[in-house]
């Protein structure tokens, strides 16, 4: 028997088996519960999120014996026809090889005759919008009043590109990008059934690399266990794919948040020499910065963040130290490096530039903050000349004032202050 990949081997045949996409499969249940099944859909969503995986199994809920209906079995015939592709009355199209007026037209000629041996012909057209705006006005008649036994499934990951007459003929579903911890879920429930022994630490960095794509996630599980085999570690995810460690991506964070440029320098170097992807790096740390700016403003409520609890607890500690308009400018900082590394040569220099930018705007007082703390020393100015009027020894009220603006002296963010409004701060001690 010949080798099947896991995308392939491990891919839904039911609603049940679906992952990540309960606002869709619920309301396609209901739609063939209460025969309400719609004569098109659409179904939008980034790559590996199940959009022609969803589209077979709707197939299957409508043609199935005694369908349509929800619960259909899996293993009969017409039901592994249709997840092999091989089924005659479910026709699956490639829009991008079948995007002219003539095999619309063909589309058009077949879709009046009624089907073999199932219920419906049922025509699944994946990347739909590459089809062209003349094959798209040939099936627009037929889109829109088809014939009983029709049923069209549309996919694509480009839902701007296909017209507006087109959209308000179909029913609309967004897949989501699929989290992490429901990618981390399946692919340890498919390793257990495959005998594969791995970390959850490399299932993690697995499914960070994904960025939501579950097939992206299982394809690159086969790329290691061909690499490793049957036992696979975290770091052996991180030297096949490219990526950095949660610990260094944290570690180079914290190094921005303190401007520690020392530091930085030397993990850039370290990761340049060990190969990692740089301009990934960049979008690492733009997650990671813009977990820190949602927690910043949570004010300590639950964050909805595809996060673990122990990272949460990191964020929640780095913002600690540092005001929500910081964040921004650096997130600013990285969205700009991002955009000069992608045509650059030298990406290490571009990298190092940037975060040393970033690290600066870290430890930069924003305008409202050096507004603010000349209002707390104006106000502390007024506290001590209201003592000095109540009490009526000179020497003592000296001696409070002297020590109560040495405190305010101490204070780091004062000493800013009085590098940037040196005269002003002198007057008002004075």
């Amino acid at each position: 028997m010949s080798y099947k990949v896991l995308a392939r081997k491990w891919r839904p045949q039911h609603f049940d088996d679906v992952v990540g996409q309960d606002h869709v499969i619920k309301t396609l249940k209901n739609a063939i519960e209460s025969n309400r099944v719609a004569h098109a859909y659409l179904f939008v969503g980034p790559r590996g999120t199940g959009k022609t995986t969803t589209a077979r199994i709707l197939a299957k809920a409508l043609n199935c014996t005694d369908g349509p209906k929800v619960d259909f079995d899996p293993n009969e015939e017409i039901s592994i026809e249709i997840a092999e592709s091989r089924a005659i009355d479910v026709i699956e199209i490639d829009g991008a090889s079948n995007n002219g007026v003539d095999q619309v037209r063909d589309l058009r000629e077949n879709a009046r005759y009624a089907p073999t041996t199932s219920k419906y012909k049922i025509y699944i057209i994946d990347e739909v919008h590459m089809l062209s705006t003349a094959a798209f006005n040939a099936l627009l008649k037929t889109l829109e009043e088809p014939p009983e036994h029709v049923k069209f499934i549309f996919a694509t990951t480009d839902v701007h590109k296909v017209l507006p007459t087109i959209l308000s003929r179909c029913q609309r579903f967004d897949l989501r990008r699929i989290s992490i911890q429901d990618i981390v879920l399946r692919l340890k429930q498919g390793c257990k059934k495959e005998k594969i022994n791995i970390s959850d630490d490399a299932l993690f960095a697995i499914a960070r690399g994904a960025e939501g794509g579950l097939r992206d996630a299982e394809s690159a599980l086969d790329q290691l266990i061909s690499f490793k085999g049957n036992k696979i570690v975290e770091e052996d995810v991180l030297s096949v794919f490219g990526l950095a460690s949660k610990e260094l991506l944290e570690d180079l964070t914290q190094s921005i948040l303190q401007s520690d440029i020392p530091n930085i320098i030397k993990l850039i170097s370290l990761m340049d020499e060990a190969g990692k992807d740089l301009q990934r790096i960049i979008m690492e740390l733009l997650e990671n910065f813009r977990n820190l700016l949602i927690v910043s403003y949570s004010n300590g409520d639950n964050v909805d963040l595809d996060i673990t609890e122990s990272q949460l607890k990191i964020y929640q500690k780095q913002v600690a130290d540092i005001n929500s308009e910081r964040i921004l400018k650096i997130i600013d900082g990285l969205i700009d490096t991002d955009e000069r590394m992608r045509f650059a040569l030298s990406k290490r220099t571009l990298i190092e530039t940037g975060l040393i930018r970033c690290s600066t705007a870290a430890q930069t007082m924003t305008l409202n903050e050096v507004i603010s703390e000349l209002q707390n020393l104006k106000k502390k100015e007024i506290n001590i000349k209201s003592n000095e009027s109540i009490n009526s020894n000179n020497s003592q009220n000296k001696n409070l004032k002297d020590a109560n603006v040495e405190d305010w002296y101490e204070n780091p963010a004062i000493g800013k202050i009085v590098e940037t409004f040196n005269s002003r701060i002198t007057d008002i001690k004075d």
